[in-house]
């Protein structure tokens, strides 16, 4: 179960297997996603189980690295992220679906979840206190991705 989960979706102009070469090129991801300063593989060749990268980005005015790992591929329609920072694990699934009544396009969804592995009691009253800023940054980034995503699929 997770303490809280974030879900958006988009419409892209583009087809399934455009979308999902971007979504797994790890090094061309620092060059698509614009809110991404930096983007460095640390295992694993291509992209399956067991992939790592750390990013870099900017969120909330300062920078923040994440080591994400790929632990979920149904090749072409959907792949699982994990990672944990601070005593959170945290799940990106992203899902592509071709829309069958308009040839080419394909609805894109991003859902993130966090848990926190053992909260302190400090930890679930800074969370409580601030979850509304984290959520909206949050919300905000994965927007951001999604367009950025989305805009590198259509102009292939």
């Amino acid at each position: 179960m997770s303490d809280v989960a974030v879900s958006l979706e988009r419409l892209v102009d583009a087809p399934a297997d455009a979308l999902w070469r971007v979504l797994t090129d790890v090094e061309g991801l620092e060059g698509v996603l614009s809110g991404v300063t930096r983007v460095e593989r640390l295992a694993g060749i291509g992209y399956a189980i067991g992939t790592r990268w750390r990013v870099t980005r900017a969120m909330l005015g300062r920078e923040t690295s994440e080591e994400l790992e790929v632990v979920g591929i149904d090749e072409g329609r959907s792949t699982t992220l994990a990672a944990e920072a601070s005593g959170i694990v945290t799940r990106t699934e992203l899902t592509l679906e071709p829309v069958t009544d308009a040839a080419g396009q394909t609805i894109v969804r991003m859902r993130r979840s966090g848990t926190f592995l053992s909260p302190s009691w400090l930890q679930r009253a800074v969370a409580t206190l601030t979850w509304g800023i984290g959520l909206r940054a949050t919300r905000a980034a994965m927007r951001q991705d999604l367009d950025d995503i989305a805009a590198a699929a259509e102009s292939r």
